[in-house]
């Protein structure tokens, strides 16, 4: 079995997996299996099977993972070269071909090393939080995921100077290509933002904290904000401004004609579907 040890390709973008092979049998024409696993060689789960029958040389495919892998070699030519479509992080691992002849000869091979696939990524923030934390304090986790592992760097008004970056203090790797950092206190109202970088890019999202006093102690309100930024607070303020608005009381309309004996109310109404200025929505005579 000849492979090659690495191959890489971009998240979302395609990659193929060269795999080619010899036998002794140079004029075997019988029934032949093609197999890829991922993981682990000869006992990793398959990600892709096709059989060709004797004297064919389509090889009918029997399983897919997910529909994205496809052969793109011809097993009668030694070829189990392998196409794996639409990449994600999740595919970053290592691959083993197989092919097996069945009818007299019974052969089987499989490569034992296999081929290393290498998914790159440029970071994407995938998670963004305000959590409490002892004594009315706040902290922020953030999130992100990238290939090579991002690093993250926060900046704030807690952190001395307005604009200054530190490294997030407790940065650890997750599994599936993710990194956590925390930022364990924040101080003074205001925007904290989380920047996330590697060799191919870097992504980046912020968080608002507002603190007020209410009769129960302290509390807080945080706003997670990516690149929608201060518009949204214009839109919190927009709607702060119509909620005043409605809460004012309208003047009432004199009425021409005596106000007519309503009947009494069921006690049983749909609430609701009713409004405060609506009548009741429904009514039982006694």
């Amino acid at each position: 079995m000849h492979v090659p040890a690495e191959v890489s390709a971009a998240a979302g973008e395609a990659a193929v997996l060269p795999c080619t092979f010899t036998h002794p049998h140079r004029h075997y024409d019988g029934p032949l299996t093609a197999i890829w696993r991922a993981g682990e060689a000869y006992a990793g789960p398959q990600v892709f099977r096709c059989a060709a029958a004797r004297g064919s040389e389509l090889c009918q495919t029997a399983l897919s993972l997910h529909g994205r892998f496809r052969l793109l070699g011809n097993p009668r030519r030694n070829d189990l070269s392998l196409r794996v479509e639409r990449l994600a992080l999740a595919d970053d691992g290592r691959y083993f071909c197989r092919v097996e002849f069945a009818g007299d000869v019974h052969d089987r091979y499989e490569s034992r090393h296999g081929i290393r696939l290498r998914v790159t990524a440029a970071p994407r923030i995938i998670n963004l939080s305000v959590l409490p934390g002892p004594a009315h304090s706040f902290r922020a986790l953030c999130t992100a995921e990238g290939e090579p592992p991002p690093v993250l760097d926060w900046s704030g008004p807690a952190l001395g100077n307005g604009s200054a970056a530190v490294r997030g203090p407790g940065q650890r790797q997750d599994p599936g290509h993710q990194v956590t950092a925390e930022l364990p206190a924040l101080v003074h109202d205001g925007r904290y933002t989380c920047t996330a970088s590697n060799s191919l890019g870097r992504a980046e999202a912020s968080v608002y904290l507002f603190r007020f006093h209410g009769a129960s102690g302290a509390s807080a309100l945080a706003l997670p904000l990516g690149a929608l930024g201060l518009k949204a607070l214009l839109l919190l303020g927009v709607l702060a401004a119509r909620a005043v608005a409605r809460r004012r009381p309208e003047h009432p309309v004199a009425q021409d004609t005596p106000p007519r004996p309503q009947a009494q109310e069921s006690n049983y109404e749909n609430l609701s579907q009713m409004s405060p200025r609506d009548p009741p929505a429904a009514t039982c005579l006694p």
